[in-house]
């Protein structure tokens, strides 16, 4: 009788230890080589078909503190595009609108239309119940300072997100580097996710919640916009014929020195030892985490945050 309850009481750890197990993700890299500081030419995959949770954060790069000024100037040096729509683009055209679509005491959220853009697809929104549709931009704003601030915005026609921490005083609005897309993302000319409805939720806490083309859905928590990050909390349902690509980081890359990240770093496990490699060495790894970032000050949108992926989690077994 005890030795049976011994190997019970063994058999339950190790389920216990077996479900308290880290999840990895997939990263696999697709960055193609490029002179043009504008472009985004690099593309890593972030793959888990069990993976159903995650954590993404902008942070701070590790050298901010040691610099004072912030290079924030578009640079069309190489380029074959001098500031509008790039020439492989299709364009579409709407009537420009901009909309406040909630001004609370913490959040501002305003829809913004673009004069042309290479989608067409007007996405429905619901804001606290507030419907519009056919915004191109969402943009959420801080307003625990000075001034309101804009600490993240999405693309509703082609599901890219960009989120930057509120800037140190001296950076001004700060800006924004790395972008990214979540979902079920397909190639579309770029990876995109086709969204078919947004629905902002500013109380009790601030969340959006999309429904993909697939029927897949996606929930977004925003957990904290400060100056030392910005974290969002993703909660993922998958949809029809979805593979195991859940996001695509997006940035540049030209040369350590003039990039928005230049270099991967992972653990393989929570409490694993960092690996750092630069992202021209990277082709395929597994990670429990991982952040997209730069060591060396860059002269290209020089305060840009880091972008790091982690906390995977599996859908709990029923």
């Amino acid at each position: 009788m005890q030795r049976t309850f011994i190997a019970l009481a063994v058999l339950g750890l190790t389920g216990l230890n077996a479900l308290a197990a880290p999840v990895q993700a997939t990263i696999e890299n697709e960055t193609h080589a490029t002179r043009c500081a504008e472009e985004d030419n690099v593309s890593l995959n972030l793959s888990g078909a069990a993976i159903r949770r995650f954590r993404v954060e902008a942070l701070p790069p590790a050298y901010l503190a040691s610099i004072d000024q912030d290079r924030t100037a578009p640079d069309f040096t190489n380029c074959n595009f001098d500031g509008g729509a790039h020439p492989t683009d299709p364009r579409h055209t709407f009537k420009e609108r901009r909309a406040v679509l909630h001004d609370g005491p913490r959040w501002q959220i305003v829809g913004i239309t673009l004069p042309s853009f290479w989608r067409p697809q007007r996405v429905p929104l619901r804001v606290d119940g507030r419907r519009d549709r056919g915004f191109h931009m969402i943009q959420l704003f801080d307003k625990t300072g000075a001034k309101p601030l804009e600490a993240l915005v999405m693309y509703p026609s082609d599901g890219y997100w960009r989120i930057k921490p509120l800037p140190a005083p001296r950076f001004g609005d700060g800006v924004y580097g790395s972008s990214f897309v979540m979902g079920p993302v397909e190639q579309a000319g770029r990876p995109v996710a086709t969204i078919t409805s947004i629905a902002i939720d500013t109380r009790p806490s601030l969340r959006f919640m999309l429904k993909f083309a697939n029927g897949g859905t996606a929930r977004v928590d925003v957990r904290e916009v400060s100056e030392a990050r910005t974290a969002l909390d993703v909660s993922l349902e998958p949809g029809r014929k979805q593979g195991p690509r859940f996001a695509v980081l997006r940035s540049m890359y030209v040369e350590a020195d003039n990039a928005d990240m230049s270099e991967v770093w992972w653990k393989t496990a929570p409490d694993a030892a960092p690996q750092t490699r630069a992202l021209p060495e990277v082709s395929k790894l597994e990670a429990a985490e991982v952040r997209f970032g730069r060591r060396i000050p860059s002269r290209h949108n020089t305060s840009a945050p880091d972008i790091r992926f982690g906390d995977f989690q599996s859908r709990s077994p029923r």
